[in-house]
């Protein structure tokens, strides 16, 4: 089955509230999706974001971003009585400080007015989500007391090694706060639960990213420091990133603590079952970002200031994935594959039979050998036009040198009065591939000011929204025509 869909995160959504939500506009997205001929919505990590409201930094991988909860969903079930509106200069952007503000100004006053009414739907979801939600809720009213310190700094050794009298002290301290965090987290899988299954009876998949990296800073690494390469103080003694390239001279250092796999393989891989299963309740569809690291990662000193001088380390492999698919066998897994491939990673992509990711931005540098062109993309793809770390098609355009400008030409057959995204996109649907996914940005033919990040920067990163006006009949057609003509409709 050939199918097509449009990456555009939750938070880009138009809408009352700062941020996109889970509530009406993501409702009416999924119409369009598909009057459209679309059968996949693509989103960003829906985890609550860390440092740089990154969703690739999260102090969660297993909780869900509260800033999407739609709050006027929660005045229509009497869960809150007011609602004020939300007051920002721009909202085509996203104003993170006071959405962020905002948001939990509201929800605690749900928590207050509301928390009765769902007391037994809450305790029901606690009891079923325990295994993370009991020590991500800690490690949130902690971080409060503490003015939001990273874990690796809170004063009580006791309680960053957690002992069992520490936690047991914080747990009854911080009660009230740990049963607020819970009644957030409630609120939101239920009202992503009902998205999806909105989506799904449109025929619509969720398709969402899962970083194969977990945060420093995140309840994740607190609450299991065996599953990660940490000495006795609980520091990392290396941590992710990787080498310089074409893009970069220092490299990236992303700063994630690496995994202990020795560690995970005696137990079984215990802890990335529950992480890969929970992503499987949350989504039809899995990318996992960068999937090169199961077949080897890059590792650098901690305290490193650049990427420079790591190294790579074999992965856990085959082995690991063996497990994956006994264990969870109906998993939809994409590898995101970009970036540094050699034969390790290849020979593991095809034990796997995951479909890896194509990019066609990246197909005009180099020659006819380039493996993000048309002719070179096999069925077991998924193609883009573009990701959320490239720049738009138009903004590449732009910027563009004149030699793949000419390339691009040649290959999109493109004719005078041709618009670049119009004929990326053709090609991208045309093409062998059995998955074509465009950013919305794309769609809308926006240029370099509407990209969602530009990697290696801190500041002006996650933050375009869709118009409210953006989503007409005209374009749905327009869309619509071309999923047919690519039989993908």
């Amino acid at each position: 089955m050939r199918q097509s869909g449009i990456l555009l995160h939750i938070t880009s959504l138009p809408g009352p509230e700062g941020c996109g939500t889970l509530g009406q506009e993501a409702r009416e997205f999924v119409d369009f999706l598909a009057q459209a001929g679309m059968s996949i919505w693509q989103v960003l990590p829906i985890s609550p974001t860390g440092y740089g409201e990154s969703p690739y930094q999260s102090f969660s991988t297993f909780a869900g971003n509260t800033n999407m909860i739609d709050l006027r969903t929660l005045v229509e079930e009497g869960l809150l009585s007011n609602l004020p509106p939300f007051y920002t200069q721009d909202m085509s952007r996203v104003d993170f400080p006071n959405v962020m503000i905002y948001k939990e100004d509201m929800l605690r006053l749900a928590y207050r007015e509301g928390r009765a009414k769902v007391k037994a739907q809450q305790e029901a979801f606690r009891k079923e989500q325990a295994h993370w939600l009991e020590d991500y809720a800690l490690f949130r009213a902690i971080k409060r007391h503490f003015n939001n310190l990273s874990w690796m700094d809170w004063p009580d050794e006791a309680l960053r090694k957690r002992y069992p009298d520490a936690m047991a002290f914080y747990r009854a301290q911080f009660a009230d706060e740990i049963d607020f965090q819970v009644f957030t987290q409630y609120l939101f899988f239920r009202q992503w639960s009902a998205l999806k299954a909105y989506a799904n009876g449109k025929g619509i998949q969720l398709f969402g990213d899962m970083p194969i990296y977990v945060a420093m800073d995140s309840a994740d690494t607190w609450a299991n420091p065996q599953c990660f390469q940490l000495d006795i103080n609980r520091r990392p003694r290396h941590v992710a990133g990787v080498p310089p390239d074409y893009f970069s001279q220092d490299g990236q250092l992303w700063g994630n603590p690496l995994y202990a796999w020795k560690a995970h393989r005696k137990n079984r891989y215990a802890w990335w079952l529950q992480r890969l299963s929970a992503m499987g309740s949350y989504f039809d569809l899995i990318r996992v970002d960068h999937f090169i690291g199961f077949a080897n990662y890059y590792a650098v000193r901690y305290g490193s200031r650049t990427a420079r001088w790591g190294r790579w380390r074999i992965g856990p492999g085959r082995h690991f994935f063996e497990r994956v698919k006994k264990a969870l066998p109906d998993i939809g897994i994409i590898a995101e594959d970009l970036g540094a491939v050699n034969d390790r990673v290849r020979k593991l992509l095809r034990f796997c039979g995951y479909p890896g990711m194509k990019v066609l931005c990246f197909a005009f540098s180099g020659g006819d050998d380039n493996v993000h062109l048309p002719q070179h993309v096999t069925p077991n793809s998924v193609y883009y036009t573009g990701t959320h770390d490239n720049n738009t098609v138009l903004g590449w355009w732009e910027a563009a040198p004149d030699y793949e400008k000419g390339r691009a030409r040649y290959v999109l057959n493109m004719k005078e009065n041709d618009h670049i995204c119009d004929k990326m996109m053709e090609a991208v649907f045309m093409s062998r591939a059995q998955r074509a996914m465009v950013p919305m940005q794309d769609v809308l033919h926006l240029p370099a000011s509407a990209r969602m990040n530009l990697p290696g920067t801190l500041g002006s990163n996650w933050l375009w929204r869709m118009s409210a006006q953006a989503l007409t009949p005209e374009l749905a057609r327009k869309l619509k025509e071309l999923n047919v003509r690519a039989k993908r409709a």
